[in-house]
């Protein structure tokens, strides 16, 4: 695979310059958190791969950055949408980086999908599987915020602002409080559990703010 990338033949050519500061902002605002792990931007996502975990071993085995850059901007570029096991797949480049031009109002997009790109892979290449990580930031408790960090990548609430695809339209489900804890406790089909990631008083949190938010 690391050798079809570095050839660059179907991945979108060789990916050399990028910004580290501006791929973590992009990293945060397109919600990839939501689903992956990585401890430099302080997400703990489960839904895709823990990317520390991904990069750590071939990190120690003296693998460089620069070879991650083309494996993460190939997989943001021509990621694997439906997988063979069930679980959700990686929207595409044009949901997860949209350009401007293709959204309206104020919903999250970038001026030149390429340039993101590049930026974004640079900077979890940079910083994937380092050991290192951000001062230890306070877990948010309010529903709204742990809500956008860890579920707006897969739902739709106008509310939150956010437009997933992966798993139902709240909005149109208006799930009740009790079914809400239940699916964030337990998760069903393709949705994990979040039993491991949020407590108690947080499952609460999300849920209550997920049933009086939907619909409305």
């Amino acid at each position: 695979m690391l050798i079809f990338v570095l050839a660059g033949c179907g991945t979108g050519g060789y990916t050399d310059e990028g910004s580290q500061g501006a791929g973590r902002d992009l990293f945060l605002d397109a919600n990839c958190g939501a689903c992956h792990t990585l401890a430099d931007a302080g997400t703990r996502g489960i839904i895709g791969p823990n990317l520390d975990d991904a990069f750590a071993q071939a990190r120690v085995d003296g693998m460089t950055s620069d070879t991650f850059t083309q494996v993460v901007a190939a997989q943001i570029r021509f990621p694997i949408q439906e997988t063979s096991t069930g679980t959700p797949g990686m929207p595409g480049v044009h949901e997860t980086l949209p350009e401007c031009d293709d959204v309206e109002g104020d919903d999250f997009c970038v001026r030149d999908q390429d340039r993101a790109v590049r930026d974004v892979a640079v900077y979890v290449a940079g910083v994937a599987g380092t050991g290192t990580a951000p001062p230890d930031q306070p877990a948010p408790t309010d529903g709204k915020s742990i809500f956008t960090a860890n579920c707006g990548q897969c739902h739709v609430l106008a509310d939150a602002n956010t437009s997933g695809t992966i798993g139902p339209d709240l909005d149109a489900s208006k799930p009740s409080q009790a079914l809400a804890v239940d699916r964030v406790t337990n998760g069903q089909g393709v949705m994990p559990s979040f039993a491991d990631s949020l407590d108690a008083q947080q499952i609460q949190a999300v849920a209550e703010y997920v049933s009086t938010a939907a619909g409305q």
